[in-house]
């Protein structure tokens, strides 16, 4: 049975005042962190630490071709009573990109991987858009080790090939041209207002597109586009119903697409699922609509996890 709540309960009316400058170290310079590599089953992967180590596990899992650098406005709220991982997936960010199609049972392998590298047995994970994706399945094939999900953008139940198409056009474009103008662009998808796509977004993004064989791992990354691949890889309605962790959806009710229209049909699907509708957002409401989101996370994980 699910829940609906409504994030928006109550906002002042927006003035003219300038937008308060952001950068992922305005997100971060209050916040005790770390950055390393760490050896996850063969593949070098970097993640970002916060919080106190003896704290409940939450792991953090980015979208498609993305890295930890999404959750940074994120880690300094949860990082008070959970101990964070966000994690650069296999074949993304600055982690290692073996010359293998990146499709989901890799990814949770990989995040198997990770959590026995830094020492977790169990965690709650928070997932973005594919990081979503990767948290079910991983919640499927390994319910002993999950003890709440988080998702935001949801997918991996329906299919779009306008989607699909925008998606791959975006990210080769910008792998192709890494200039400043094709990377931004990949963020028009992501995040509703131009003002929060910000300048550190695009300079990472464009550094991870200049690796040598991003290319390669580019089109191993954009794999779960192509149809054939994509559909051996769904969750039918039938697994979604099998979801034994506590599930919070998130749905950005500002911009009507898949994910959105997914977030609703899985909430319905999941034993035990809420779901929170969260304003002047897109695809990252966990980045543009950050009070919001941290106030619902934090809320659900400490109804639903135990130390």
């Amino acid at each position: 049975m699910s829940t609906v709540m409504n994030a928006e309960a109550a906002h002042p009316a927006t003035s003219a005042r300038p937008a308060p400058f952001r950068s992922v170290w305005s997100e971060l310079r209050e916040t005790s962190f770390r950055q390393g590599w760490i050896d996850a089953g063969g593949i070098r992967t970097r993640y970002i630490q916060a919080g106190p180590e003896n704290a409940p596990p939450l792991l953090m899992i980015h979208g498609t071709g993305g890295s930890w650098e999404c959750f940074c406005a994120n880690i300094a709220a949860f990082s008070k009573d959970y101990n964070c991982y966000a994690f650069d997936t296999v074949g993304t960010g600055f982690s290692d990109k073996p010359d293998v199609d990146y499709e989901i049972p890799l990814y949770v392998e990989h995040t198997a991987n990770f959590m026995k590298a830094v020492g977790i047995s169990k965690a709650s994970i928070i997932g973005v858009s594919l990081g979503a994706w990767i948290a079910v399945r991983f919640a499927l094939t390994h319910p002993d080790k999950v003890q709440s999900l988080v998702l935001v953008s949801a997918t991996g139940l329906l299919t779009d090939a306008k989607t699909s198409s925008d998606i791959k056009g975006a990210r080769f474009n910008a792998v192709d041209n890494p200039s400043w103008e094709n990377v931004s662009a990949v963020f028009k998808g992501l995040i509703l207002e131009e003002q929060n796509r910000i300048p550190d977004f695009v300079s990472v993004r464009q550094a991870v597109y200049k690796q040598p064989g991003m290319r390669r791992a580019m089109e191993h990354i954009l794999c779960l586009q192509e149809p054939g691949i994509r559909a051996r890889n769904m969750i039918p309605e039938s697994e979604w119903r099998t979801v034994q962790a506590p599930t919070l959806l998130i749905g950005a009710v500002d911009h009507q697409d898949i994910f959105l229209e997914t977030a609703k049909q899985v909430a319905k699907l999941i034993p035990n699922a809420e779901y929170v509708e969260i304003h002047r957002s897109s695809h990252w409401s966990q980045f543009e609509a950050p009070e919001e989101f941290n106030r619902a996370g934090i809320d659900f994980l400490k109804r639903t996890v135990t130390r």
